[in-house]
């Protein structure tokens, strides 16, 4: 699956390749990168230099800003995925 964008970046097409392998569902991909996305533009930066504290605070934006049950669990798992791959490292 490809997920239409203007230009993909090297970590999500990565992302991507490792979802195909492991042969998630297009809407599991689509939501798992958007999960991502909406990481990234919080943090203000690529969501692979996020520290496990920034992560944590995102949940509870999340939260605080009424986020419903599903799309919060959609949100942590995408994450979740992203941060358990060996490129990308959540430091402490």
């Amino acid at each position: 699956m490809t997920i239409p964008t203007p230009a993909t970046s090297p970590l999500r097409q990565r992302m991507i390749e490792d979802m195909r392998m492991r042969k998630f569902g297009e809407k599991t991909q689509y939501h798992y990168v958007r999960a991502v996305r909406q990481f990234a533009k919080y943090l203000g930066r690529s969501p692979d230099s996020a520290s496990v504290e920034e992560l944590r605070n995102y949940q509870l934006y999340l939260v605080d800003h009424g986020t419903s049950p599903a799309s919060l669990n959609a949100s942590i798992c995408g994450l979740k995925f992203f941060s358990a791959l060996p490129w990308t490292a959540l430091r402490q």
